[in-house]
């Protein structure tokens, strides 16, 4: 059983679980919304509802998983942290997937076949994107490129259908990690943002002190 968080686009947090014996797939509690703006003032809150609404205690969780992105380097952070945070807190793992492939296993498990294309909103007139050839026999997403950036006006043709995300579900982000355990997948990716560019701010480097 698995806390979920993504703030990749919104803020979204579920507490998701895998069926030892038969493999069912289970949400079993999900809250978010689509705001990019206000990741640190909602998550507490959504992480104590999802809870409550599962009836889960802490200790009860056997990890965290946590969007990578691709997203903004100020909401992606705010959530991954977030994660972090609770993982240690009750001393389980933390599990690392990428937004894109929970979009993407989403589609899939909807119904849609053959090659995908999911693009999400980088802001800066920029959209990332990554191409998709449906599940492999664990039921993954098989990732053949990106995420990347690309210009809102420049996209590169889709082989197959294109869908633009505007929501990563937490659900889906915990119910790929939940996927990649039973497969023996974990890590299936870097415990590492996927920012794609980097952040507005930089260290500065400091004034010379004069002796």
């Amino acid at each position: 059983m698995l806390l979920a968080i993504d703030t990749s686009t919104g803020t979204s947090v579920a507490i998701v679980d895998r069926d030892a014996v038969s493999g069912e797939l289970r949400v079993l509690a999900e809250t978010g919304t689509d705001d990019t703006m206000r990741h640190a003032e909602v998550i507490g809150g959504f992480i104590r509802d999802a809870l409550d609404e599962a009836g889960i205690a802490p200790d009860r969780l056997s990890g965290v998983a946590a969007g990578m992105g691709p997203g903004p380097f100020t909401g992606l952070r705010v959530g991954i942290a977030a994660a972090h945070a609770f993982a240690l807190g009750i001393a389980r793992p933390f599990v690392p997937v990428p937004s894109h492939d929970a979009i993407a296993w989403s589609r899939y498990t909807a119904g849609e076949t053959g090659p995908l294309q999911v693009v999400t909103d980088a802001r800066r007139r920029e959209f990332a994107v990554s191409e998709y050839e449906g599940l492999d026999e664990a039921g993954l997403p098989v990732r053949v490129s990106g995420p990347e950036l690309a210009p809102r006006d420049a996209l590169p043709e889709p082989r197959g259908i294109r869908f633009e995300a505007t929501v990563v579900s937490a659900g889906a982000v915990g119910l790929v990690a939940e996927l990649a355990y039973a497969a023996g997948r974990l890590p299936i990716a870097a415990d590492a943002p996927l920012y794609l560019r980097a952040p507005d701010v930089t260290p500065s480097a400091g004034k010379r002190v004069l002796q």
